[in-house]
């Protein structure tokens, strides 16, 4: 399959948003929920709105020709759980990509990011997860995936957890990729910088669907997701230890749990659908990234 080219996400301005009317029948803006507390719009926010989906406030995020739209988290992070629950764009999304990820704000060069991108595409055929891990700048570690449910059917949570020793990525609650700190073996790790929260709609159709082959029909705008939900938590440490920087190197307070390497091992036999580490029309065996036999030889991947 083709490779797609890392977006840049809410760096992405070039789509103005349609008004989806029928959000404002599933209610209006209430102050007794707290999802627009913790997190900011910062385009697309004149047409995207918060809204009451029963007794959970929720966030509509739409697309048009013109514009797409995103928010961010009014904090910053360093070691942290984030978890949000989405419910993507439904029917005929090609071109689409809606986004949960991480991202730190300094210079661009030696930025640290971690991503959750949902590949949109024709109607009854899967979404894609694309996963990908920047570390003092360096990316490349793209990971796909299929989901074993309708993810535009309903909510599902997207989970990132960052501590010292992993980044997890979990899609309600089970394991579908893990990112060890290899640092000393030489390698980049994120460790120093905060991250912010993004989420975003944005259209993508030189590469989204099938390496860009199928492009997004604007018959079908305005396209819609919602998020709602949203949770970020500080890394908890060991008793006794001050933050989970100050974790000590021998400590097995973030090791991996038998269940989560299960959940790992059955996902990359069954939905995984392309590794960075197994692409060879990309790397000649002696050019792997050096993680990759790391992980390999501890059962990652």
């Amino acid at each position: 399959m083709a490779l797609p080219r890392s977006p840049m996400l809410c760096r992405v301005m070039a789509v103005v948003v349609v008004c989806v009317a029928a959000l404002l029948a599933a209610g209006v803006h209430q102050c007794a929920a707290t999802l627009d507390e913790d997190i900011e719009l910062i385009w697309g926010a004149s047409h995207t709105y918060f809204f009451m989906d029963g007794d959970r406030e929720s966030l509509a995020l739409s697309l048009d020709e013109q514009q797409g739209s995103c928010f961010r988290s009014k904090d910053m992070y360093l070691y942290a759980t984030i978890s949000m629950d989405i419910k993507l764009v439904e029917g005929n999304s090609a071109g689409v990509v809606a986004t949960i990820y991480t991202i730190s704000e300094g210079p661009w060069s030696y930025h640290d990011e971690i991503d959750l991108e949902f590949l949109g595409n024709l109607t009854g055929q899967p979404i894609t997860l694309h996963t990908n891990i920047f570390a003092n700048g360096v990316g490349g570690r793209e990971q796909q995936f299929y989901l074993w449910f309708d993810p535009t059917a309903d909510y599902h949570t997207y989970t990132i957890e960052w501590n010292p020793k992993y980044i997890i990525i979990r899609v309600d609650g089970k394991a579908i990729r893990a990112f060890k700190n290899y640092e000393d073996q030489g390698l980049p790790f994120p460790r120093w910088q905060q991250q912010r929260v993004y989420g975003s709609l944005w259209d993508a159709d030189e590469w989204a669907t099938q390496g860009g082959l199928i492009k997004t029909d604007w018959t079908q705008a305005p396209f819609v997701a919602y998020y709602e939900n949203y949770n970020a938590s500080w890394c908890q440490p060991s008793p006794g230890v001050a933050w989970c920087g100050d974790e000590p190197k021998n400590s097995t307070r973030f090791d991996l749990d038998a269940q989560t390497m299960a959940d790992l091992q059955f996902v990359n036999a069954n939905y995984k659908i392309y590794d960075y580490c197994t692409d060879h029309r990309r790397f000649n065996e002696s050019e792997f990234p050096k993680e990759c036999y790391l992980q390999r030889a501890d059962g990652l991947l």
